[in-house]
């Protein structure tokens, strides 16, 4: 021990720097980094701020803590040394200083100290004293001699050094720590308190002077280790002990008792606020006052008392005189006792005068306090600005004041810390919730989860729409454990969480500047409160904004005396408004608000009046932004008037549109909005869907597909603007599940309505949503309706879609319900532009209406270039400005929406802000000038936190481009951009930088997103490696790999581009790294495969490059890495089938494309190639147990895993063909697939019938190709290759049976393929795969040639050979019996019910099968396939399959197929009603039915749900056949 305390701080070891770091308060994590690190005490001295920041990943605070403190303790060091020569015999002050003020690593008690170390330990305490004495805050005394005074002290603060007699009012002031008293039983204490006061009160009273004494304030001469004048209090059990001992005055004071009494005060219980501790500790203070009246003429002599321990009581000593002298209290000597009589009546005078003037000073200046309060809550701006967000810190709120509080109704509250338990009940938030929907929580919400980031949890909590209600101290109408307790075991139980509460606020959720904390200070102040704006005030970093309001004085004294230790008297008084009454507060208020308090709200009805919106329930709809009919009514003039310019300049700017902007225009105070072409054909197709008409779905969609910055959106809201009045409108929030939105619109279409089946449709505009979700929107919806019962024909919702898309023209080559808007101006729209452009012009110069100006001239390449040509002109191309317009530049091109927060900015610009009310000025002046012109400030409508973006997509590209020029490559740029610690780590907006950050390296380009391609990597990492060089794109994702915390998402894209540049061993790493991260993860476990199958591929390459012959030991590498990647493969689609989340079939796909790859390499060997009999010898090699010699060897170790091939390929290919049978396979333009393998597959059913082929091939070429040329098979030929040359046919599975009537020649291959089969079916002991192939062919064949003549009955028969235990069926046998044992009309009674109980049982299993394969995944992302339809004919004739209905609909989009069928105007065409026949059934309470054998029932699953009347109705419908059972289509009443 002692041998540490010797050692300076260069000399630490790495614990001794963790037990200093953590003395000063840092928090764990970077203690622990740092000692990972080696930091040691030689290190710690030269410790930087950026190796903090960008090596250890430490914030900026505790960064600034560590060199603060390092740097203080070095400097104390020094001033040390300076005064104390260091000796050879003694350690130096510095080492003693350091061993003290920073704790060791193995400091702890001691049990004895031996006699060598006691100068060092002599030594230690005097450091200690020093250490303690740095930095106290001072703090003044309580108010003197002031009855029902609320005031406290905080522990460690300073009250002003003792003092003597100044002016005879201004009271002196003398200290006692009393430690060692407080601890003495009640005799001793009395004792010893009396004779304090009355020594301290006989000084007073015999000058004239008022005064104070205090206990529990050191007094530096008696308390060493302590700063004089210092609180610390004392512990008090029993107040009654100090208040009685003053009973001592009638014993020590001979005469002129009563007048002692008179001048002598009560003592007062002061309580001290200790922030580390819960006990409860006090200064006790006792007031002198001797007024005029009473001592006038007297001198007055006391007897003290004092505790002789010899005689175990109390002694009184001689009689003296005292009085105060300087700061202390001495006795009148002898030869001075004539002196001061003689002066008792100049003392009584000075008094007198004292006194008179203490009544005559000037009364009080009144405060303008409206004003204050105006300025404080506008930050001296005209209004409160609608995007700042409100915290509000409150206690019990008297009743009067509750009718006071419209001012916050209005109010954005964030959340509301509430310490009155009765509040929900009685207080401020049952009168809140009576206006406003809230959420209640408490402090322990407000904890975050280790593996929920910060996004989820403001989600979670819903915290930015609605005000979060935390009750700090308990709730009593709460029947959970949350009760009400006292400010000590608050302290103990809750203050961590209310730190924690507070921390998270200020330091992650909301950044600083845009936010106020308010303290409505309306009941006696209690110190959990006084801890919360400690927290505050903390955590903000200063008192800017934080503002405290109190109506009563008093209140005001208590929490003023805490407040003014942290930011001084005159920051408290200003930021303070006290004595204002809480209803002058809500008057003042509402006239700087720039919405109207308590403005009403109207919704059109079905009858065409209005009915009242109200707030709260406004608010519960959170997920929708609602259009009322007077939207913006509620905005004050005055705001109008001051903010009109601003709102239309931001708008011809490039900002997004805002309804403030369709309002003002409506209202002439500007000039009008130009109607775009697109704006009225969405109008037509609105008014269009509008009209009455019974075949009309209830659930409309129109789709507007617009360029990036083309103004799509202003068009979409445009035409809500326009209709509000006569439909219900709402705008879809971002971030909000399919269900919340689908229940908070069908709440909006029957609010305030009577009957459901009268309301008023409600347009729903989303913007960017991609097609799946507006599928699920749309079925969610749907269902709802059919819970509802609402009428077919009802028009209920109509979904305005607002996508983004780089050729809008293309989506609408089929215009039924699709609207482009490009850049490219019609004729018309081009005089709309021109003469706005004119006005505009008169108004602002072209350079601030940038974007309207770019827009008039329609966006062409060379004005663009043009334009940033002569914008970058003078340019600082080395300025740290110019760098942030780089990195905004790069993010907007690549990366859609994006931008960076203003915080952000400011951290790379190191600005530093002195008054948060300046901080956009100040912002923007740090801006050059080019800056000026091109960012555009926007502010999120959720977070308020403010941001910067180009104002254009295409301008951002050229400032790029331009700014580049020669010099500089993109990758450089994204290279530095990853390497701005300043940026990656930045608090506020983390979530969104990283977001786009990340999708600037990961995300690819798709056509279905409105992107301009399809691309394989982001298009940053496609421009590098194309325009560059694929080493620069490597190193660019491999630096984001680190940056990012090696995720394996970025492991995975380096597989992907190390792969593409057969870079196979590092691919083959990456692959590796990501897969132990995420081992079952399908989609990574598909890229590990990738690696290998694209190695396979090289490999082969090389050996036919080479032209040698192929032989087993030339291939034999090739062929391992073939076997690794189908291992890949399986292992992938183990991981698919158990993921319950998401469907990836990828690797069945590609173990299908790599087992033909290898079997094409293994049928080329020379050993099989060359012989007569070649074939043969490779189809048994593959199938039996025989090796040829020529392999034996080289292949030794592939034997057994190659002769399981061909039977885990006929699996892959059985299970991709269920899994198209099951669902929808025809993928449009608008889709996309999530496999990677075999790139996209926009047709699997022709690729599966194609890769069905060449697998049955390779078994079967030789007799396949003779049989094909008309010769007949060997009547010996094993029954495998016959299998193999009905796959080779197309006959393998039902998927490929189906494909086969796409062929010309479908009949001759069908044909062909029954030949195969034994002549009498029934007796071959068939398995179920060969069942199921032989009986879709027949029926396959019916459907393509009626003449033909296939027996129903011998199939039906053939079909009895499936399992009677239907859980053993494979689902297609299961299907196949749902058709053929469908009864006939002529059917006896006794057939169809043997009939009906077979489909019956068929249907149950397809059913549990159906869920199975969907998993947890919506049925509307998997869309049901029908394959065949109940026709009009008998026997095989009466299967009509799929694709000859599909004719009818031949050139539509795969979207417009399918709205045809869901409307129903496919069914009416002639072709289909004569083709299909109608069965009729009928409907109970939402359900289908057709009736079975002895009137059972027997229930059909509808396929478009909301076409099932919901009363009970007599029906028709069409019967299809699907993998989940049968199916009604086209219902109809």
């Amino acid at each position: 021990m002692a041998d540490e305390l010797e050692q300076s701080p260069q000399d630490w070891t790495e614990s001794q720097v963790s037990s200093w770091l953590r003395s000063i308060r840092v928090k764990e994590q970077y203690i622990k980094k740092l000692y990972e690190e080696e930091v040691d005490g030689q290190i710690l001295l030269s410790l930087n701020d950026d190796f903090l920041k960008t090596k250890i990943c430490m914030k900026s605070g505790p960064a600034h803590l560590i060199i603060q403190n390092r740097d203080e303790l070095l400097n104390s060091l020094k001033r040390s040394q300076e005064k104390k020569k260091p000796t050879s015999s003694k350690q130096t002050e510095v080492e003693q200083k350091s061993a003290q003020c920073l704790p060791t690593a193995c400091e702890g008690p001691t049990t004895q100290t031996p006699e060598r170390d006691q100068d060092v330990l002599e030594n230690r305490q005097t450091a200690k004293q020093q250490c303690v004495l740095i930095s106290k805050e001072d703090c003044k005394p309580r108010p003197f001699d002031q009855e029902g005074i609320d005031f406290l002290y905080v522990k460690n603060r300073v009250l002003l050094p003792e003092s003597g007699a100044f002016n005879l009012i201004s009271p002196c002031h003398e200290f006692k720590s009393f430690a060692i008293a407080a601890t003495l039983d009640r005799t001793r204490l009395q004792a010893k308190f009396a004779k304090e006061v009355l020594k301290f009160a006989t000084g007073c009273m015999n000058i004239r002077s008022n005064g104070t004494i205090h206990f529990g304030v050191m007094d530096s001469k008696e308390d060493t280790g302590y700063v004089h004048g210092e609180i610390v209090g004392i512990p008090i059990n029993e107040k009654d002990i100090y208040v009685d001992a003053l009973d001592y005055i009638e014993r020590c004071f001979p005469s002129d008792k009563e007048h002692v009494r008179q001048c002598v005060r009560p003592p007062r219980f002061i309580e001290v606020v200790d922030r580390e501790s819960t006990e409860k500790k006090y200064v006790v203070e006792v007031d002198i006052v001797p007024s005029i009246s009473i001592v006038k003429s007297k001198v007055y002599a006391v007897r003290l008392p004092n505790f002789k321990e010899k005689t175990n009581k109390v002694e009184f000593e001689k009689e003296v005189i005292l009085r105060r002298v300087g700061s202390k209290t001495e006795q009148v000597i002898d030869k001075d006792v004539g002196d001061f009589y003689q002066r008792v009546k100049d003392r009584d005078v000075q008094r007198e005068e004292a006194e008179k003037c203490q009544f005559l000073s000037a009364p009080e200046m009144c405060q303008d306090l409206g004003r204050k309060l105006t300025m404080l809550m506008t930050n001296g701006k005209r209004f409160i600005e609608n995007e700042k967000w409100f915290i509000l810190v409150t206690n019990k709120v008297r009743p009067d004041d509750l009718c006071n509080i419209d001012w916050l109704l209005n109010m954005n509250i964030f959340c509301v810390f509430d310490f009155d338990p009765d509040s929900k009940i009685s207080g401020l938030c049952s009168k809140y919730l009576q206006h406003h929907a809230a959420n209640m929580h408490f402090l322990q919400s407000y904890r975050v989860s280790s593996d929920t980031n910060i996004k989820e949890f403001t989600s979670n909590l819903n915290l930015f729409e609605q005000a979060s209600w935390i009750f700090c101290n308990g709730r009593t109408d709460f029947q959970g454990n949350e009760t009400t307790c006292d400010e000590m075991t608050w302290i103990k139980t809750k203050m961590t969480l209310l730190r924690e509460s507070v921390s998270l606020i200020c330091k992650q959720i909301l950044p600083k500047g845009t936010f106020q904390v308010l303290f409505l200070l309306t009941s006696p102040v209690e110190k959990p409160l006084l801890h919360t704006f400690y927290e505050f005030f903390t955590d903000m970093e200063g008192h800017e904004d934080i503002i405290c309001i109190c109506e009563s004085e008093n209140n005001f004294l208590k929490w003023q005396s805490f407040a003014v230790g942290s930011c001084g008297p005159e920051t408290v008084n200003n930021s303070s408004v006290v004595g204002m009454k809480m209803s002058h507060i809500n008057a003042t208020l509402q006239q700087i608000q720039p919405v109207k308090a308590c403005a009403s709200k109207y919704l059109p009805v079905f009858v065409k009046g209005t009915c009242l919106l109200e707030a709260l329930e406004e608010e519960q709809m959170y997920s929708l932004e609602i259009l009322t009919v007077d939207h913006c009514d509620e905005t004050s003039e005055d705001f109008i008037n001051e903010e009109k310019g601003n709102i239309e300049h931001q708008f011809y700017r490039g900002g997004r549109v805002a309804w403030l902007n369709f309002w003002l225009a409506e209202h002439k105070y500007v000039g009008e909005l130009i109607e775009r072409d697109a704006y009225h054909d969405v109008s037509k197709l609105l008014h269009d869907a509008l009209k009455l008409n019974a075949d009309q779905t209830p659930v409309y969609s129109i789709n507007i597909y617009h360029h990036p910055g083309s103004g799509g959106s202003t068009v979409a809201r445009q035409v809500l603007w326009n209709n509000r009045k006569d439909i219900r409108c709402a705008v879809v929030k971002p971030s909000y599940s399919v269900a919340v939105v689908a229940q908070h619109t069908v709440a909006l279409r029957e609010y305030e309505e009577k009957d459901p089946q009268k309301c008023l449709p409600v347009l729903l505009l989303t913007e960017d949503s991609d097609e799946e979700y507006l599928d699920e929107l749309r079925n969610e919806l749907e269902v709802a309706i059919k819970t509802k019962r609402i009428q077919y024909g009802t028009l209920c919702f109509i979904l305005l879609s607002c996508r983004r898309s780089h050729d809008p023209e293309r989506k609408c080559k089929f215009p039924l319900q699709n609207v482009s808007v490009t850049h490219k101006l019609s004729a018309q729209e081009k005089r709309k532009f021109a003469g706005k452009r004119q006005v505009l012009e008169t108004q602002y110069e072209p350079k601030f209406i940038l974007t309207f100006v770019l827009m008039s001239e329609g966006f062409t390449e060379e004005y663009v270039q043009q334009f940033v040509e002569h914008l970058l002109q003078g340019i600082d191309r080395h300025s740290i400005v110019t760098r942030l317009i780089h990195y905004v530049a790069l993010l907007n091109t690549y990366v859609q929406n994006s931008f960076i927060s203003q915080s952000h900015c400011e951290a790379l610009l190191s600005l530093t802000f002195h008054l948060e009310r300046f901080r956009q000025h100040e912002f923007e002046t740090s801006l050059s000038d080019q800056a000026k012109l091109v960012f555009l400030h926007l502010r999120d409508d959720k977070t308020h936190i403010k941001s910067v973006r180009i104002i254009h997509p295409l301008v951002a590209k050229e400032i790029l481009q331009q700014l580049l020029g020669n010099q500089q490559t993109q990758s450089s740029l994204a290279m530095k951009l990853l390497c701005e610690p300043v940026l990656f780590e930045h608090r506020f907006g983390r979530n969104e930088y990283l977001s786009f950050l990340r999708a600037l390296f990961i995300r690819r380009s798709r056509i279905s997103k409105g992107d301009k391609y399809d691309s394989f990597f982001s298009p940053l990492i496609e421009h590098v490696r194309n325009n560059e060089n694929p080493g620069k794109a490597i190193e660019l994702l491999t630096e984001a790999f680190h940056c990012f915390h090696k995720d394996p998402f970025f492991a995975q894209q380096l597989a992907r581009l190390n792969y593409t540049y057969e870079n196979f061993e590092k691919a083959n790493h990456w692959a590796e790294t990501a897969a132990k991260q995420l081992p079952n993860n399908s989609y990574i476990l598909d890229t590990k495969g990738q690696v290998y199958r694209k190695w396979f591929q090289a490999k082969c390459k090389a050996i036919e490059n080479k032209s040698v012959a192929k032989t087993a030991q030339n291939t034999a590498d090739a062929v391992e890495t073939a076997l690794r990647a189908l291992e890949c493969f399986q292992e992938c689609e183990r991981a698919a089938d158990a993921d319950m989340e998401t469907v990836n079939s990828s690797g069945y796909f590609s173990e299908v494309e790599v087992g033909c790859s290898l079997l094409k390499l293994i049928s080329s060997l020379q050993v099989f190639a060359n012989k007569v009999n070649g074939h043969s010898e490779c189809v048994k090699y593959l199938s039996t147990d025989y090796i040829p010699e020529e392999v034996e060897e080289a292949w030794q170790p592939f034997h057994g895993r190659l002769k399981k091939l061909h039977k885990t390929m006929q699996n892959a290919l059985e299970w991709i063909s269920e899994d198209l049978s099951y669902f929808q396979t025809d993928i449009g333009a608008d889709e996309e697939e999530t496999s990677e393998s075999p790139g996209k597959i926009h047709h699997p059913l022709k690729w599966l019938a194609q890769k069905s082929s060449e697998y049955g091939k390779y078994f079967s070429e030789a007799f396949s190709t003779a049989f094909l040329q008309g010769q007949s098979t060997p009547a010996n030929l094993p029954l495998f290759q016959k299998r193999m040359i009905i796959y080779h046919l197309g006959g393998g599975n039902i998927t490929s049976i189906s494909k086969l009537t796409d062929q010309k020649d479908a009949v001759q291959l069908l044909e062909s393929i029954i030949s195969l089969y034994p002549s009498n079916p029934i007796k071959a002991n068939f398995d179920q795969k060969d069942i199921i192939n032989y009986t879709m062919a027949h029926i396959i064949l019916n459907c393509l040639s009626p003449q033909t003549k296939s027996s129903l009955n011998v199939l039906q028969a053939l079909c009895h050979q499936f399992p009677t235990d239907r859980r053993k069926c494979l689902p297609s046998a299961l299907f196949l019996l749902t058709m053929l044992f469908w009864p006939e009309d002529d059917d006896t009674a006794q057939e169809k019910e043997i009939k009906y109980e077979i489909v019956q049982s068929a249907v149950e299993h397809l059913d549990k099968g159906y869920w199975n394969k969907m998993k947890d995944i919506p049925q509307r992302k998997r869309r049901l396939y029908t394959h065949f339809f109940l026709g009009n004919g008998n026997e095989l004739n009466k299967f009509v399959h799929k694709r000859k209905l599909e004719t009818i609909t031949k050139g539509f989009s795969v979207s417009e197929k399918r709205m045809k069928w869901l409307s129903g105007e496919a069914w009416k065409t002639l072709e289909i009603t004569q083709m299909l026949k109608r069965v009729s059934g009928w409907t109970e309470d939402g359900v289908v039915y057709l009736q079975g054998p002895k009137k059972k029932k027997f229930s059909i699953l509808p396929l478009y749900v909301p076409s099932v009347p919901y009363s009970n109705e007599n029906i028709t419908f069409y019967l299809g056949f699907t993998f989940r059972g049968l199916v009604a289509c086209d219902i109809k009443k």
